[in-house]
């Protein structure tokens, strides 16, 4: 498992003789779905910590944690969803993702599942009605495994720009 260790950052492989590039992704779960980061953009999983909550912040931005010095606001992704919430935080995982401006989040997922290594071949576009659908810029694409789909998130799009503005005047 994954709790409470760095990520080690696995690069991108490139294949010889023009085979399609191997892609490597960070799977987990929330709720019975599951959804996949690309493992570049993964600081670290950690088991679940109490968070500091902040006034007059959304709703699914469930507080702060001091992560070796800094503050890393951490996002419940049930909320962001709009799914029900956890029935027990306290067996929930926390992925720290770095977003292109620098900045750190943690993710609130209910457990992570494995290291998935996939080629691009692999990976749709998502449906033109997922895509479109407002506030679902953050899917990126869908996996196709042999016994199910998984959506693939783009975490620079998790958040809109008030969003970003707002979690970044915390910290």
């Amino acid at each position: 498992m994954f709790s409470d260790c760095d990520i080690i950052k696995i690069a991108v492989n490139q294949k010889l003789g023009g085979e399609s590039m191997e892609l490597k992704f960070l799977t987990f779960y929330l709720g019975e779905e599951v959804f996949a980061i690309n493992i570049m953009k993964v600081e670290r999983v950690k088991e679940y910590e109490k968070t500091t909550k902040i006034p007059n912040i959304a709703d699914f931005v469930e507080g702060i944690i001091n992560l070796m010095g800094e503050i890393v606001p951490i996002i419940n992704l049930r909320k962001k969803f709009l799914m029900d919430d956890f029935a027990n935080k306290e067996k929930s995982k926390i992925i720290v993702v770095k977003l292109e401006n620098g900045k750190k989040v943690g993710l609130l997922v209910d457990d992570v599942r494995e290291v998935l290594t996939v080629t691009e071949d692999m990976i749709d576009e998502p449906p033109a009605h997922v895509a479109g659908m407002s506030g679902a810029k953050f899917i990126s694409g869908v996996i196709k495994l042999e016994n199910e789909m998984v959506l693939t998130l783009e975490v620079d799009n998790l958040l809109t720009t008030e969003e970003k503005i707002a979690l970044a005047n915390i910290g």
